[in-house]
């Protein structure tokens, strides 16, 4: 690839060249990886001290009662991993519709947000999963940042006061909440010191007895404790039961690379169906920011995401498989049904039978790590287990209630999960990996800024500066403000529909890239990361 190192679009951000790399959303959780991989660390490692601290430096987003998923290239071969939560033994429609009534469809209510919105947490178990298979240093070790964060108090970054104080009249009042992220009875502002020592005692259990301690201790007996003041009838054996699932991940040839994905139970095969039909067209004909080139991309995702809401949920109940999503014969009658003048509002095909964080690292023995852990909206359920500071997660709110769904809530069931790592090969070798956290606009965000580096060799900080639109779930758009109005205008002439979503937390996502330069590992990666965030690229 060569790539146009011009950058047209307004940023504060230029590439980083280095052969150890770590790329994230705040500055302090890209030093401590980046610490780790100077005192000797591989990726692997590094990912795990980032993804700790960030519980820490960037609570709205993620916490230790997080999920999370990876793909680590370990110097021959991709693995994906799973650690998204699984539904409590008690849940079911009718513990649902007994708390909460019925729907005017006659389906169970289901809140997003408090105790019936918690899974059961698997960011953690992921951390102990990556060590074990492919970590350095010793565990303890890549928590100690983590820890001394925590304990003496992290100054607010500007991007997480926002969002905090979005957060605060929404969750104010669920358990834990104000006694942890409220100190002075309102959120932290900018520039002000926020400490978290039940989170530190946390970080200590675990390097002390290892990742297994969340799930089989005193951490786990004080999560089911603190849920039974509220009538909740968590288990230990829910907790004790849980493990993360070692994968394969799913992947489409797109332009001469192979673009990979988690498979379901997350979105990723949204960007995979979505690039399967774009490579019907001829893109680089179109200019990268004409209406043309905006409106092909808006309407294979649109498609995408018809077969993506009908079809993914735990793949133990999907109605057909990722193979089938991804026939190439399928997607190409897909692409039939798109109109270059007409905006369209797509139903699913019939396939033929047969606030979240992200990081990446890369070293310069060749491994490389994708992952992102989320609590899902800011927060997450906004629970707080108030002793050992550990913020829950809402991914339960990702189930349906439709007994005709894939996706219908069931004991022990993995729901539809936004966050999804993505990684990117070419002949078998690793190229980039990548991701874009923010709701639905991750599998948007890989597709945008994959059509900008591999149609219009756009840079990776370009690719990742440069506007973005976001498809709602009724097929509604979002545009960034700094989108070129004449070409917002041409859209809504070809019938897009514009709908103004405040949305506080994902917006149009953050990503961070790291892309190798060539076969020679001395030449390194180069490194973007995303300005919509307070993060950094750093490397040595």
């Amino acid at each position: 690839m060569t790539f146009n190192w011009e950058n047209p679009y307004p940023t504060t951000r230029t590439p980083l060249f280095a052969r150890n790399a770590v790329a994230t959303s705040h500055p302090l959780a890209a030093q401590a990886g980046n610490q780790i991989l100077i005192s000797g660390g591989n990726a692997v490692d590094a990912a795990i001290a980032a993804a700790a601290t960030l519980t820490v430096v960037e609570p709205v987003s993620n916490g230790l009662g997080s999920d999370a998923f990876a793909m680590v290239w370990d110097g021959h071969q991709l693995h994906g991993l799973n650690a998204s939560g699984t539904a409590p033994s008690h849940w079911d429609s009718g513990w649902f519709a007994r708390r909460y009534g019925l729907d005017e469809r006659g389906h169970a209510r289901r809140p997003e947000r408090g105790w019936d919105s918690v899974t059961i947490p698997g960011a953690v178990a992921a951390w102990g999963a990556l060590h074990q298979r492919f970590g350095k240093l010793p565990f303890s070790r890549l928590l100690d940042t983590a820890i001394d964060i925590a304990e003496r108090g992290v100054t607010i970054a500007p991007m997480v006061a926002r969002k905090w104080q979005a957060a605060v009249p929404i969750l104010n009042d669920q358990p834990g909440f104000a006694r942890t992220f409220m100190p002075h009875g309102r959120a932290p502002v900018v520039g002000e010191k926020f400490v978290m020592p039940e989170a530190a005692r946390t970080l200590r259990l675990l390097a002390d007895q290892g990742a297994r301690a969340f799930y089989e201790g005193e951490i786990a007996g004080a999560i089911v404790r603190f849920a039974a003041q509220s009538d909740i009838p968590l288990s230990g054996e829910d907790f004790a039961r849980y493990q993360p699932e070692w994968v394969t991940p799913v992947s489409r040839n797109y332009r001469g690379y192979e673009v990979h994905e988690l498979p379901p139970n997350g979105q990723g095969i949204a960007a995979l169906i979505a690039l399967g039909i774009l490579e019907k067209f001829d893109l680089k004909s179109h200019e990268c920011d004409s209406v043309t080139s905006q409106h092909l991309q808006i309407e294979a995702m649109k498609l995408a995401f018809a077969d993506v809401y009908r079809y993914v949920a735990d793949p133990r109940s999907m109605d057909v498989t990722p193979e089938q999503m991804l026939d190439d014969s399928y997607l190409s009658e897909r692409a039939k049904l798109i109109d270059l003048r007409h905006a369209s509002q797509p139903l699913a095909g019939m396939p033929r039978s047969g606030g979240t964080v992200y990081l990446t690292t890369a070293d310069e023995s060749g491994m490389m790590v994708s992952f992102i852990q989320s609590n899902y909206m800011g927060f997450g359920s906004g629970v707080v287990v108030p002793e050992f500071g550990i913020s829950l997660q809402n991914r339960g709110a990702g189930f349906s209630s439709d007994p005709r769904s894939a996706n219908v809530v069931a004991p022990g069931k993995r729901p539809f999960h936004t966050i999804i790592p993505g990684f990117l090969t070419k002949n078998g070798q690793p190229q980039m990996s990548f991701g874009v956290m923010g709701g639905d606009m991750q599998p948007q965000g890989h597709v945008q800024t994959l059509v900008r580096m591999l149609d219009y060799q756009q840079q990776p900080q370009a690719a990742c500066d440069a506007p973005r639109w976001k498809v709602n779930r009724d097929f509604t758009l979002d545009l960034e403000a700094r989108f070129d109005p004449a070409v917002m205008q041409e859209l809504a002439a070809r019938g897009h529909r514009f709908k103004s979503t405040h949305d506080p937390y994902m917006d149009f996502g953050s990503g961070q890239f790291i892309w190798r330069l060539s076969d020679d590992r001395s030449e390194g990666y180069v490194v973007a990361s995303d300005s919509r965030r307070d993060g950094q690229a750093v490397g040595f």
